[in-house]
């Protein structure tokens, strides 16, 4: 076949006169730019070679075109071929052919910043850094302001020597003193190296350099809280906002470090500074009226969040969500049902509608609850899974527990591997007795999941309280503990399994643990009864006085003080 019978109609005209974009249809994708001119001589050989190149990429022979313009760019010698040729050898995945390139299109125009970036990357790219560094240094002096150097970090952050690039980023930046990006960019560098102390003395540097850029006090911050801890992170944050008062990006999150310390009266009086200083700003409000709801304000959490929602929120689905979760905290459950809703769109919409059923069964209306269910559309296995839950959740709320079972075998023959439905079909099994299904459905999920600490907790526990297997469960319960130390049910798991052994000293150690963490009732059950066997019934009784003062209806706990306290 011709040539020429490939190109189309009129299109050798136009090379004939600058070689511009052969194909108005695109070759490649947009990050490629469009063929470029050539102003060398335009003979039979380099039409030959542009045409080739064009075509085979025009056909996805990317490997074929970007040889064929490797070759052009070394016949023409022309800056704008050996930029295209470095482009289409990337995108072809040719690296040594592109650095080739690369190195050409430098070569042509060694001062342009995109020639230098290109070259740059693809040395550092093949390991090569000592080599890439005169052309960092080189590109670094074409920017402006810093610019080039918060490019560092994307760029060396594939290299496995992190001491070999913090070296170099150092000595890049060594003339730049004055330079607040410079001195962000070796922090970033050194930080990344284990150089903590140095990464901090250059974030002090920087903020120094640029009091009103936000992105070294945050940084500060994070090298802070994973070095020093939370303390000194709140501790600086505190003091840089004296210094800096209005830098709302840092307070914002001085704020959130607060919320998520649980020092939730310093945190509301962050976001209510926020608030006053950015009244039309909605999320000030709304987190506000999230705190709230943490500390049982609920006139103040309410207020909030009805503000947040008429100054436009932009997830007003969430705001309806959590003004729906208020309603339901204070027992106002058809107001509750209005607002989740009234949820129609966001990421909280699946939650909403799973409260509605919730909600419809705390009024009684269990069919109307499981009718709704069912006409819910969920779009993924996870969501599935969910509704499967709260559906099986409204069965055993209403101690229908076989019922139970059975919605959640029917949905495991279609999801068998799923460590959420076996979870709760265990519990459920529990409560009709059946304990080898119990047993089998957690030692599936402790295959699927060998680092579930609650599926361990679980065995081990209904081991313990329901036969005599009380050595394998307190190895179960061992497992659980390396898993997750801290975890108060589980330590009150494995107190209930040493006192079911006699171990009753070993036993109260663990259950005192559990309660300081958590002084859940049925925790404090254990407890007591723990120390009642050890004779210290005043103690015992305390315990148990406290939880009911809290908790008077749960059935473990009264049936405790029931058999044992007079």
């Amino acid at each position: 076949m011709p040539l020429t019978s490939w190109v189309k109609p009129g299109c050798l005209a136009l090379l004939a006169v600058s070689l511009t974009a052969c194909a108005q249809s695109p070759i490649l994708p947009a990050a490629v730019v469009s063929p470029p001119a050539v102003q060398k001589e335009l003979t039979s050989q380099v039409l030959y070679q542009f045409l080739l190149g064009e075509i085979a990429s025009q056909r996805g022979e990317l490997k074929l075109s970007a040889e064929a313009y490797a070759d052009l760019a070394v016949r023409t010698r022309d800056a704008r071929i050996a930029k295209r040729a470095t482009e289409v050898a990337l995108y072809a995945r040719l690296p040594p052919l592109a650095l080739k390139n690369a190195r050409l299109w430098q070569e042509l125009e060694p001062t342009s910043p995109k020639a230098l970036q290109t070259l740059s990357s693809l040395l550092i790219g093949s390991g090569k850094l000592a080599e890439a560094k005169p052309y960092l240094q080189t590109w670094i002096k074409t920017g402006k302001g810093g610019e080039i150097f918060m490019q560092l970090h994307g760029l060396l952050a594939r290299q496995k020597d992190k001491q070999v690039v913090s070296d170099l980023i150092s000595d890049l930046a060594a003339d730049y003193p004055a330079e607040a990006e410079a001195r962000f960019a070796t922090a970033q560098a050194a930080w990344q190296a284990g150089n903590s102390s140095k990464a901090l003395a250059e974030l002090d540097e920087a903020i120094r350099l640029k009091p009103a850029w936000s992105s070294a006090p945050l940084f500060k911050a994070q090298v802070l809280q994973q070095s020093q801890g939370i303390d000194a992170t709140l501790n600086f944050f505190k003091t840089y906002l004296a210094a800096a008062p209005d830098e709302s990006e840092v307070r914002l999150a001085y704020a959130k470090l607060l919320a998520r310390s649980q020092r939730f009266d310093e945190s509301r009086g962050q976001f209510e500074w926020m608030a006053a200083q950015m009244p039309d700003n909605p999320e000030n409000y709304l987190a506000i009226g999230l705190i709230a709801m943490q500390t049982k304000d609920l006139d103040s959490a309410e207020a909030n969040m009805t503000k947040a929602l008429q100054l436009g929120h932009p997830d007003e689905g969430s705001v309806r969500f959590h003004l729906g979760q208020l309603a339901e905290a204070r027992g106002r459950f058809e107001e509750a049902l209005i607002w989740y809703q009234s949820v129609n769109s966001g990421r909280q919409k699946l939650d909403a509608q799973l409260r509605v059923a919730m909600v419809l069964s705390k009024l009684g209306r269990v069919e109307p609850a499981l009718a709704w269910l069912a006409k819910l559309e969920p779009d993924d296995e996870a969501a599935r899974v969910q509704v499967v839950q709260t559906e099986a959740m409204i069965m055993r709320d209403n101690k229908n527990y076989s019922a139970a079972v059975e919605v959640l075998s029917k949905a495991l023959e279609k999801m068998p591997d799923s460590a959420d439905l076996l979870y709760d079909r265990a519990m459920a099994a529990e409560k009709v007795n059946r304990l080898d299904m119990l047993e089998s459905d957690l030692r599936r999920l402790i295959e699927l999941k060998p680092d579930y600490a609650h599926a361990y907790n679980a065995l081990g526990y209904t081991l313990a309280d329901r036969t005599p297997r009380l050595q394998e469960a307190i190895e179960l319960l061992e497992k659980a503990i390396k898993l997750a130390p801290d975890d108060a049910f589980i330590l009150d798991s494995m107190g209930w399994a040493l006192f079911k052994a006699k171990r009753y000293k070993e036993a109260a150690d663990y259950l005192r643990r559990a309660h300081d963490a958590k002084p859940d009732p049925e925790i404090a059950a254990h407890l007591g009864e723990a120390l009642w066997q050890l004779g210290e019934m005043t103690e015992a009784r305390q315990v148990w006085q406290g939880a009911l003062q809290d908790h008077p209806e749960n059935e473990v706990l009264r049936e405790t003080t029931t058999r044992l306290m007079p």
